[in-house]
Formats: C-alpha cells, structure tokens, sequence
C-alpha cells in the first residue's frame, strides 16, 4: 500500500469544528484513503458510499433530528462521492452546525458539481484538499529514488495512475480504459456539452499544444467554435482535473506576453491515451514537452500537498526569450528551465535578469529532477 501525503495532512486537522473535502479525478484513490483513515482508527466511524441510492436517498433532505439518530454512535463520518447527493451542501450544514464534535470527511470525483453545491453553505466550514494520481514524492518513498530514477522514463510515457502503477504490464490497457469511461463523465452529467466528440477534439488538441502558448481563437478555428465555448470546455476540463493552466509572468516590460497561457496535463499517461501514442522517448519529437509537462504536473502535486503559498508561471516574451518555469515567493523569482539533455546548460537572458534581480536559476534535467520535484531546488 503506498502512503499518500494528504493522510497526514487530513490527520492534523481532524476535530477542528470543520468537514474535511477531498476531491480530485476519478481513479486517484479517494475511497482508498479513506477506508485507510478509517482502518486506522480506534474510533467509533461511519462510512457512507454515495454510489448506493439508499444513502443518496437518506442525505439528499434530512432534518437535524434524522442526521442525529444516523450519526449518534458515530465520532467519524465518512461521507465517499458526496457530489452524487443533491443538496449534499446543506446536509453537511446541518451536520456541522448541529453536532461539532463530529468529524466528517467527504469526497467527491469532481469540482464541477460539488464545490458549486458546498461552497456557499460551507463557507467558513470545511478544509479542501485536491488529491491527484501518485506523486513521484509518494513514489520515492514507496520503492526507493533509486528505483524511481531507473523508472523515469517509463512515468513520463505512462504516468501514475494508481492502476498503471500497480498493475504492470497493463499500462496501455488501464489507461485506455481510463480515457474512454471515466475521464469526461463528470462532464458530460452535469454539463450541457452538446457535442461530447468536441470534447475528445479539444484534448487531442490541447495534448499536441503542452509546453506551448494556447489560442482560444486557434482553438476555435479548427473545431469550428467560437472562443467563449472553447474557453468554457477548457474550464470544465481544469474542473474536472485533466488540465490545468499556467498563466504568463509580467511585470515591468512592455514587450513581455501578459495574457498568455500553457496548458498541461495533471498525467502525462492521459495525455498519451489521448493521442494514443506510448512509442518510447528515444523514438519521438515531444520528449521535450513531455518532461516539461511531467515536471511542472509533478512540482503541482508536491505544491498542492506541501500548501504552498505562491504562485507559478511561465515567461516569453515577443522576441521569444523564454523561460519555461517561474516560482514567485515572497518577491523571490525562483526561475527554472527544463532540459532532458544533460549536455544543455542553458543561461537567462540578460531581459529577465536586468529588470527582476531578485531570483535563482536552476537547469532541471534526469540528473536532479528528483531534488526539483521534492521541492529542494
């Protein structure tokens, strides 16, 4: 069993007077954290699987006084793919506000549905934690760096889903699976997507495009939408954890891209389902942006468990001076570029380091990217 770094953090904010929220892509191992939370403790726990139209039927409008009589021999509740409940938020209102000394810990699959149904009632109420396939920190201290570092390039071309992970040799298999039965449902009910294969066009798309600049208007002239729907698949597909967004770093120089964006995927074992191509590195033009993707998807995951505080970016300008990864804390420009060659020592440009000199500067490669994915670079 592979530990993950959410338990720990899930286990230091237990009986603090708020419900814990953990959400995050089908096929992470949500409902498996969970029922390892609850193996683990002494305590008196409830588990409440939202698959089974019983519990949804019992959470979806229950007074106070039902909820006490189901939770009375209870001091955990575990409440798994809540966003499945209508009006889950309120229930967990009444929960919280009617019985403080419980604690419940509820998951779900997607932020479409869920955070759009508990951010309102929950204000002031609840933690929320994204939980992603397994990081290669989590990775590192399952087998070992060593082992991790010899596996390298087979996580670039197949990711770290859980069931790629622990089910060698069914790798192709397991994601396409994945790709075709789960990765958009979320989507597809509860959003009015008329053209499901759009969606489908879209990634292809998108998984062509990871480390470059994205056009809504590009975009839309090949899958012949306009930008505004581009753009609102584009937020369903962060939403639903298959993307996300890296926006452009601009501060001081007329000549820096402001409104710029990159597009990566949280695995770069999706990206490849999506384009179906698993060649190995040495056989392909992307391995560039596959390291690219694999890294900053990777420094993400240890951002997201490590509750980082500042804010990442990429930086170009319109002569194409570039870096591919900024870090700002405090000020502090922590810039990075990313070379699967070790034989590349690439300097920043005299644009970047005239006009911001507060930063560091690292060359992330096969070398030392575990220092860099761990956060010590």
């Amino acid at each position: 069993m592979i530990d993950r770094r959410l338990r720990q953090i899930i286990e230091q904010r237990l009986f603090r007077g708020k419900i814990i929220v953990l959400t995050g892509p089908r096929q992470v191992g949500k409902t498996t954290l969970l029922k390892m939370l609850m193996s683990d403790t002494k305590m008196k726990a409830l588990f409440w699987n939202c698959d089974e139209p019983d519990i949804r039927q019992r959470l979806s409008n229950p007074t106070s006084t039902q909820l006490g009589t189901d939770i009375a021999n209870a001091e955990l509740i575990f409440i798994d793919e809540a966003q499945r409940v209508k009006n889950i938020g309120l229930t967990l209102k009444l929960i919280v506000d009617n019985f403080p000394e419980k604690q419940i810990i509820v998951t779900g699959s997607s932020a479409l549905e869920l955070s759009d149904s508990i951010t309102e009632p929950l204000t002031g109420r609840k933690y929320e934690y994204n939980m992603f396939p397994f990081s290669s920190e989590e990775l590192i201290d399952n087998h070992g760096s060593t082992e991790e570092q010899r596996l390298l390039e087979h996580r670039i071309i197949y990711g770290s889903y859980p069931d790629v992970v622990n089910f060698p040799g069914e790798e192709r298999e397991t994601l396409t699976n994945l790709t075709n039965s789960y990765l958009y449902k979320d989507i597809f009910a509860f959003q009015d997507v008329r053209k499901p294969e759009i969606i489908e066009q879209l990634l292809q798309a998108l998984a062509l495009q990871i480390g470059s600049e994205v056009s809504f208007n590009e975009l839309g002239k090949l899958l012949g939408l306009n930008s505004q729907t581009i753009q609102r698949y584009i937020d369903l597909l962060e939403k639903s954890y298959v993307i996300f967004h890296l926006r452009s770093f601009s501060k001081n120089l007329r000549n820096e891209l402001k409104k710029s964006r990159k597009i990566y995927f949280y695995d770069n074992g999706v990206r490849n389902a999506i384009l179906g191509d698993f060649k190995q590195l040495n056989l392909r033009n992307d391995t560039g942006a596959l390291w690219e993707n694999y890294l900053i998807s990777e420094r993400k995951k240890h951002n997201t468990y490590s509750l980082f505080y500042g804010k990442s970016y990429f930086w170009r300008t319109q002569q194409q001076q570039e870096i591919d990864y900024i870090e700002d804390i405090d000020g502090i420009l922590n810039t990075y570029e990313f070379k699967w060659s070790n034989t590349k020592h690439p300097k920043l440009t005299d644009t970047f380091t005239k006009n911001y000199p507060k930063y560091t500067y690292n060359v992330i490669n096969p070398n030392n990217y575990q220092l860099f994915i761990k956060g010590e670079l």
